[in-house]
């Protein structure tokens, strides 16, 4: 082809176009969005404390500008001639989003972009911040700016000058401007990308929400001052409790004449040091940053300490006082080893009773205020949850500040997934590339260095669904040389060869018993699997907190009580992350993915938390807090003896009261306290409870007896529950209906005694005069997030949902087959089925009367193929809304299901129709109620009630139908139509945790058989 031909000269024209338009754009290169690495520019990592130097928040409005593009992102944004007046004002910190910037995207593990490592796509949106701000002379001697979280990758300059970028979008980040910060004023612009090549490295389940969502500070730094400080505060154990402490002190530099001090042991000591080589601090530190001058103090011993741990947090204030600065720190003595295949602290073994935690606000994003954070901590404290993973990054170093003070243990996690490479059968997954080691090292050496300090952090974990790769095992070597002291996890490689603890997520309560005897499947090299088996073990996912559910808890929890090895478990997750929407009604709802146009998202997956958005607590929490509870209360059935076992792991029981109540259907017969002798950890005793309490022994009486707290706790007040145990027996005889019902039709209505039935259905249309539909069988129900699931422990199996809907259950309809009056009853027999399919299942309906009572004995006999299991066996009835007030006998106050509602006690409750729905953000089954022998439904301005007696059943009452509870996909989308549903149950299929893990246990199948049920109205 000729150079001059058209084709040529048209092809000339496009190269030159794309190059005038990248040269158009110069922050490509600055930005580097492809760099694998890690960022640019910033000084070595350290540690998070209080310097004793002055500091300077630059958290508050800046000048913001948004562009879907970096190509039409503004150019020259640096210059302190740009002109912003025309820009927004966004608050720092901020998810751009929630301010109406972009939109929120959620994915679980597939990623959001085309699966094409280092590369983004064009559609990357900017965010370019700017701020002008007073620097005081007290910083012009030497400063640090600090940005404790950008996600993904920022880009800053200062007065003009480039001071680097940032990686790792949860993990802090610093940079030294002592050159470059000037007196008076200064401009600082930071221009955030959405995505960039570490996005591939950042795959979490959660929103993707990009912006400066954590605090901005500039600290003052001079030349003389500590760059960093590791304290290391040890505890030997001693005799009957007792033990020391012991202190050793890294700083760098280690400056002469460095003085420590606990007032509250008398401490006040001058430092000597040891210099650690810079050669041996680089080569620790991998390949990212230089090492500079440090030291090590001799190891002091400060005699008599109280130990730290969860349930008794002991702090002592230490103050490091150097010639310019006195830096404040509370550390906690206490040791970490792993010995017996169990990790101890103190020298006792640990069983964490966890939850994963995610940063969430549903109107701020990953901007999560430190009043929320406290609120968290106490709710998880007053629910007996003692251990944090922090899943799946740093969490804001707030928390552990908090965590170190209430009590927690902390899993604290690097801030690395790339879940998303399983699509790609794990080709290029970056734990195992060798271009992303650098990137790899630097986010777990700032994970490390930044909170070293804290006694809460247990483990350190290099992240999670990350595959396997030598890169991974570089980052637990360097963890394990810079700080021996405490342990390594990861779940991801289950082989657990460079770990300390052996994890794993969702699996079944067999395979747990397995692990937990010692007698898991065997790895196929005998050396690895004689390190593996002899490791403690942990579930650091399980029980997935979805919707209704996790049904089976106290399964594991039974096995964590039995097998030592079996450390506990850390339940996903403690938050839902619904963001609060609005209808154009004004009604407020959490939204989920693909409620912003996402083009890929795993929609409703991201609502999985104990507690709700906005704190509020599902029920799974309070059954977590009953299965987890420290204390086990059990009462003899004559009410004369208690026995207490102590399952806390140091504490006895002397910061806690008992007391008891005794009650029955017109309320408390008499209540008190109760002396039990202090009880120490790991041990039981007996105490004989007082006379006057056993003689209130009878029918229709139960006793309760809670420990609680004695003093108030920085967490929850004295009085606070903690644990509890029932004794005794709630439902009365079922009444006898005995007599000789008379049968008149009249038109198409058969009238027996005090009720009208339909000649044409077989069923009740009205009783004393009031009306309503039913009974029809139903073995329906809306499917919960976990019959929606795939069940784990039966791959390939259809999820149980899916099975009910081909079985053709939410379109079972009746056919009256006949309808006898003989003996004084009414017979009638309905044959129900479903469209296309042949099984049937019939039901004879027996009605008798005396007059007043009318008495139901249902036996329902299912014809054969049927081949799935049910969700229930239940009979549902339609009455006028205005009855919606419930009381009833049996478990409540809230949800009971086969497997779930261990927190629902015996006794005598009520609660209107709306208090008894649970508002999960995807509408599903809820509500039921159980070992209900008694259920009243009133009409309270009509005067008028309705009253359904059996020796045992479930109700639900609800305002909506099952169709439209099935149909609805928020909860605006539940709308009262006038009608009170009821449905009472004979028989319940279990919740499982298959939305993520097992479906339901086996003990909890409900397979089709015949079921009998008897019910009388009154």
């Amino acid at each position: 082809m000729n150079a001059s031909s058209p084709a040529s000269i048209v092809s000339a024209n496009l190269a030159s176009a794309l190059t005038a338009n990248l040269a158009a754009h110069p922050y490509e290169g600055v930005m580097d969005l492809k760099n694998p690495g890690p960022g640019t520019g910033g000084i070595r990592p350290r540690a998070h404390v209080e310097s004793g130097l002055p500091t300077l928040s630059l958290n508050g409005d800046w000048r913001f500008h948004y562009a879907p593009t970096l190509a039409a992102a503004p150019v020259g944004i640096e210059s302190e001639a740009f002109d912003d007046a025309a820009w927004d004002t966004l608050p720092v910190p901020s998810s751009w989003n929630f301010h109406g910037y972009g939109a929120p995207a959620y994915t679980n593990v597939q990623f959001p972009f085309p699966l094409d490592p280092p590369f983004m796509p064009d559609a990357n949106p900017v965010g370019d911040h700017r701020l002008s701000f007073d620097a005081a002379d007290q910083f012009l001697n030497g400063a640090i700016l600090r940005f404790d979280g950008i996600d993904n990758a920022g880009t800053i300059w200062l007065n003009g000058v480039l001071l680097g970028t940032t990686r790792g979008s949860k993990l802090v980040q610093e940079f030294d401007v002592s050159e470059v910060l000037r007196a008076g004023k200064n401009l600082l612009v930071v221009r955030v990308s959405q995505f960039s090549a570490s996005s591939y490295l950042e795959d979490q389940d959660a929103w993707w929400l990009p912006g400066i969502f954590r605090d901005v500070t500039l600290l003052a730094q001079p030349a003389e001052a500590v760059r960093d400080v590791f304290v290391h505060a040890g505890f030997i154990n001693g005799s009957a409790g007792t033990g020391t402490g012991t202190l050793r002190v890294e700083l760098d530099p280690p400056l002469p004449g460095t003085v420590v001090e606990i007032a509250q042991l008398g401490l006040c000591e001058t430092l000597s040091f040891s210099d650690v080589s810079a050669e041996s601090t680089a080569e620790n530190s991998g390949t990212v940053g230089a090492a500079s001058s440090a030291g090590t103090s001799q190891t002091l011993n400060v005699g008599a300490v109280e130990p730290w741990s969860a349930e008794s947090p002991t702090l002592y204030q230490l103050r490091i006082t150097t010639p310019v600065q006195t830096l404040s720190l509370n550390v906690g003595f206490r040791s970490i080893t792993v010995e017996d295949a169990q990790i101890k602290l103190n020298g006792e073994p640990l069983l964490f009773r966890g939850v994963n935690r995610h940063e969430h606000n549903p109107d701020l994003g990953r901007a999560v205020p430190q009043q929320q954070v406290l609120r968290e901590l106490h709710l998880m404290k007053q629910h007996n949850i003692n251990a944090i993973r922090t899943s799946h990054y740093a969490p804001h170093p707030f928390l552990l500040h908090a965590a170190d003070q209430l009590g927690f243990y902390i899993i604290d996690e690097c801030d690395y997934e790339t879940h998303g490479f399983e699509h790609g059968d794990w080709a290029g997954n970056p734990s195992a590339e060798p271009q992303y080691r650098d990137a790899l090292l630097d986010r777990m050496q700032r994970l490390v260095e930044r909170d070293k300090n804290h006694p809460s952090i247990i483990l350190w974990s290099l992240g999670n669904e990350a595959g396997k790769g030598a890169n991974l095992e570089a980052m637990a070597q360097w963890t394990k040389q810079r700080d021996p002291e405490r342990l390594v996890h990861y779940e991801g490689d289950w082989a657990s060869p460079y770990v300390d603890v052996y994890s794993r997520m969702y699996i079944t309560p067999a395979e747990v018993e397995l692990i937990g005897r010692q007698q898991e499947t065997p790895l196929a090299d005998p050396g690895q699997d004689r390190h593996r088996r002899n490791l403690p073990f942990i579930l650091c996912e399980y029980v997935h907190a979805m919707g209704n559910g996790p049904g089976g808890l106290q399964e594991y929890q039974d096995l964590f009580d039995k097998y030592p090895r079996l450390q506990g478990g850390f339940v996903w997750e403690w938050i839902e992350h619904g963001i609060r929407q609005h209808t154009l009604d004004g009604e407020a709802y959490f939204a989920y993915g693909g409620d912003f146009g996402e083009k890929v998202h795993d929609g409703n997956f991201v609502i999985d938390g104990l507690v709700s958005a906005d704190l509020e607590p599902r029920p799974g929490l309070l059954d977590f807090k009953k299965v987890v509870e420290p204390l086990s209360l059990i009462i003899d059935r004559r009410w004369q003896m208690l026995s207490v076992r102590n399952k806390f792991d140091f504490l006895d029981t002397s910061h806690l009261s008992f007391i008891w109540k005794v009650e029955g259907p017109d309320g408390c017969a008499a209540q008190g306290t109760l002396e039990v002798p202090v009880t120490a950890a790991g041990e039981e005793s007996v105490v004989v409870l007082p006379a006057e309490l056993s003689a209130l022994l009878g029918d229709q009486r139960v006793v309760s007896i809670s420990a609680v707290l004695a003093t108030d706790e920085l967490w929850a007040p004295s009085g606070h529950q903690i644990a509890w145990g029932q004794q005794g027996q709630v439902a009365a005889p079922l009444p006898e209906v005995i007599g000789d019902g008379q049968a008149e039709v009249r038109g198409r209505k058969v009238h027996f005694g005090p009720a009208v039935f339909s000649l044409d259905t077989g069923e009740l249309s009205a009783f004393k005069g009031v009306p309503i539909n039913g009974p029809r069988l139903t073995v329906w129900r809306s499917p919960t997030d976990n019959d929606n699931g795939k069940n784990w422990a039966l791959p390939g199996a259809p999820r149980d949902a899916d099975a009910w809907i081909a079985g053709g259950l939410p379109l079972l309809e009746g056919r009256l087959q006949s309808m006898e009056h003989d003996g004084g009853k009414l017979s009638v027999l309905v044959r129900y089925g479903t469209p296309i399919l042949r099984h049937h299942v019939d039901v004879e309906y027996v009605w008798s009367t005396d007059g007043h009572s009318l008495e139901l004995a249902a036996k329902v006999e299912p014809g054969p193929g049927w081949g799935v299991s049910w969700p229930r066996v239940g009979f549902d009835f339609e009455l006028p809304g205005e009855f919606s007030q419930a009381s009833w006998t049996g478990f409540g106050p809230g949800q009971r299901y086969p497997d779930t509602g261990m927190a629902a006690q015996l006794g005598w409750f009520s609660a209107s129709i709306e208090e008894l729905q649970v508002p999960y953000v995807r509408p599903q089954e809820n509500g039921a109620r159980a070992g209900v022998s008694h259920l009243q439904l009133a009409a309270l301005d009509a005067g008028q009630s309705i009253t359904f007696q059996s020796e045992t059943m479930w109700f639900t009452l609800r305002p909506w139908s099952q169709t439209v509870l099935t149909e609805a996909k928020h909860t605006p989308d539940l709308v009262a139509d006038g009608m009170s549903y009821l449905t009472l149950d004979a028989a319940m299929h279990g919740i499982g945790t298959a939305s993520c893990g097992p479906g339901v246990l086996p003990a909890y199948h409900l397979a089709p058989g015949p079921v009998s049920f008897t019910v009388v109205l009154s």
